[in-house]
């Protein structure tokens, strides 16, 4: 019962229904693509969780066309992160924020061309938002190894001591931020893999992905995703009063 108020719960929110779309989508395209590149006589089941997979990817693209708001009053809230002490970190999240910024209305009018509201090439289009995404999760990873070292150190520094429950804990936050940074760095990693396969031919692996390995990817970075905002959402209630 507790884990079906919890699953209704994590419905209810925009971004708990986006996660549990994504997962279960590249989980279709996981087990699709096995069934149509493995077994032959259970091609039809493939192909058909195929047509799921890309069913809930259209819902999830139809879905993002209300996240520029969202989106640019985190920009504009960050701003040029004048509060941050990394300045590599400070400018790695304003790039980050401005190609993620940019990539929504450049997805927007893909799906507008293939919907045949205007009359562009798509394709160029979605390329084009492919491209922000990947620049984005590429900044993103720079940002999670650099985040890395730095807690590496703090960790391995002097005064990162034992003496005191006051400091137990600091070195405990740190070691779990630590583990979210290693976590982060996976996802980006997975998701950066598929990016580059959307890209036109030519560009490194664009293109060479078969089915099943695009759906292995995605379910990885969606389900670490998944972990992480259940573990956040743990850490959350154990430190409310």
């Amino acid at each position: 019962m507790a884990l079906l108020n919890s699953l209704a719960s994590t419905l209810e929110s925009y971004r708990g229904r986006d996660r549990l779309i994504r997962t279960l989508g590249y989980c279709c395209q996981l087990i699709g693509g096995v069934l149509v590149e493995q077994f032959p006589t259970r091609s039809e089941v493939g192909m058909r969780l195929l047509a799921v997979s890309a069913q809930l990817s259209h819902c999830r693209t139809v879905l993002r066309l209300f996240d520029d708001l969202a989106m640019f009053s985190y920009t504009k809230q960050y701003g040029l992160g004048a509060e941050e002490e990394d300045v590599l970190i400070r400018w790695l999240s304003v790039l980050g924020n401005m190609a993620d910024q940019l990539y929504y209305p450049c997805e927007h009018v893909a799906w507008a061309a293939d919907a045949k509201v205007l009359h562009v090439d798509s394709a160029r289009w979605w390329t084009v938002s492919t491209a922000l995404w990947g620049l984005s999760l590429l900044l993103g990873i720079v940002k999670s190894l650099w985040m890395m070292l730095k807690l590496r150190e703090k960790l391995g520094s002097p005064t990162a001591t034992f003496t005191s429950r006051l400091t137990r804990s600091k070195r405990r936050a740190l070691e779990l931020q630590l583990r979210s940074e290693v976590l982060t760095l996976l996802s980006n990693l997975a998701d950066l893999a598929n990016a580059v396969h959307w890209l036109p031919r030519g560009v490194l692996w664009a293109g060479r992905f078969p089915s099943w390995l695009v759906g292995l990817m995605g379910t990885i970075s969606s389900l670490l995703s998944i972990y992480q905002a259940a573990r956040t959402g743990s850490q959350a209630e154990a430190n409310s009063p």
